[in-house]
């Protein structure tokens, strides 16, 4: 599949000021580029933002969202119930709604914590070592409880599975994905995997597939290191919507290879997320084991797979290119989607704000998430961007001392003559001819 590279967006909710002012932390590059700082600022934030507006509408079609909201959803909503959040089913008894982030940006943020602990690349042992104690021993402020209670009280089974597995199992932590559900559960909080290999597609997808395998297996699992790689590939300088996706389709295999490419090519013709909401949803569908009806899976749904694709990601990165990389268009799309909306939103949004920094999530909604969810939303990215620097660092040192063993190795191997080089017994060394007896 050929996408062509979509120009970069501008405007209210485009692109940064492109005066090639820095800021604070050093966050905007010549001629107004994203800086490293910025455009970390910007998909933790982006993420964070379309997670709160997908919250309140995750599991619906984009029909009963019409319905219920009496037209599309523009913006941050109530609850879907209203004040029966506490106890209407499915969704009881968690608060939706209202700028409160869910389990796919507390996820995130665990993650970012074991980074700052490890400070270096991050494996299925560091899961197991950091965020799995982080997750079951300590007490935080949950937006959708509005209480202060343990993460784990709070994430989805497929999480849970992350502590049976690895804290009372003991199973090796490259191996505990297997036998879980496969959906999008590590995918959703990849992106700072991403931002640590920022420029480097290949390096994130590889770590994201390491660190993943504590978790999911099979496409759960490829989509974790695709997601992971393609914000690593929109942080990049000048690049695009269509570059982004270039970048996962290279990477990408079977299934979720499949599956990105089918959504893609239809993405690719349409500018209006009101459009592409069918035509999107229809090209996943071959790849999608959930089913038609989202609350419940089919008898297949979520099984091991080369065939299959979770449904998130593609949807994402078709939205990206419906989008252009508008923040709000992109985001806005990914949430009147519907279905698990809250994710593919996350995913979009980190992948705008890595694209075009801060600047490009509005302001009002990054003010408003960060006030009702009680989250902080600078301060794990300053962080993050700071481990991110010390990571290169060591990589870089890594580097040079392979670099130096390897040309000694090879300058070792010059200077010892080759063995079918030498004279052979019974031949002279001028001709090869056998001597005379």
């Amino acid at each position: 599949m050929s996408t062509s590279p979509s120009p970069e967006t501008s405007g209210p909710s485009g692109t940064p000021d492109s005066s090639g002012t820095t800021g604070p932390s050093g966050t905007t590059g010549p001629s107004g580029t994203p800086g490293l700082d910025d455009r970390t600022a910007g998909a933790l934030a982006g993420a964070a933002v379309g997670d709160a507006l997908g919250g309140p509408v995750e599991g619906l079609s984009p029909q009963a969202i019409v319905e219920r909201h009496g037209g599309r959803v523009r913006g941050i909503v109530e609850p879907f119930h209203r004040d029966e959040w506490r106890t209407a089913r499915p969704i009881a008894p968690y608060h939706k709604g209202d700028g409160h982030v869910t389990d796919d940006t507390l996820m995130t943020h665990a993650l970012i914590r074991v980074y700052e602990k490890v400070r270096d690349h991050l494996d299925a042992y560091a899961v197991a070592e950091h965020l799995v104690p982080d997750l079951m021993g300590t007490v935080r402020w949950i937006p959708e409880l509005e209480a202060e209670a343990l993460p784990l009280q709070r994430i989805f089974l497929a999480e849970k599975w992350l502590v049976a597995r690895l804290h009372y199992g003991h199973i090796d932590p490259r191996e505990a994905g297997n036998g879980n559900i496969v959906n999008c559960g590590a995918a959703m909080y990849m992106a700072p995997v991403g931002l640590v290999n920022a420029g480097n597609p290949d390096g994130a997808y590889a770590e994201a597939l390491d660190v993943a395998g504590a978790h999911q297996s099979s496409y759960g699992r490829e989509a974790a290191g695709v997601f992971a790689a393609a914000v690593a590939a929109a942080c990049r300088p000048g690049a695009t919507p269509g570059s982004v996706v270039e970048e996962t389709l290279r990477l990408a295999k079977d299934g979720t290879r499949a599956a990105i490419e089918a959504v893609c090519e239809v993405a690719a013709r349409h500018d209006d997320f009101e459009d592409a909401l069918g035509p999107l949803r229809e090209a996943v569908i071959p790849f999608d084991t959930v089913g038609p009806d989202y609350r419940q899976p089919s008898l297949g749904a979520r099984r091991p797979s080369r065939l299959h694709s979770i449904e998130e990601l593609p949807v994402a990165l078709g939205m990206l290119l419906v989008g252009g990389g508008d923040f709000r268009h992109t985001v806005l799309g990914s949430v009147n989607y519907g279905r698990d909306c809250d994710s593919i939103a996350t995913m979009s949004g980190a992948l705008v704000g890595a694209l075009h920094g801060e600047a490009a999530v509005p302001a009002e909604w990054r003010t408003e998430v960060s006030r009702a969810s009680r989250l902080d939303l600078r301060t794990p990215a300053d962080a993050l961007a700071a481990v991110t620097r010390e990571i290169f660092d060591r990589d870089r040192a890594r580097r040079d001392a392979h670099e130096r063993a390897f040309a000694a190795l090879a300058g070792a191997s010059r200077r010892q003559k080759p063995a079918d080089a030498r004279p052979h017994p019974g031949r002279t060394p001028a001709t090869g001819q056998e001597e005379a007896r």
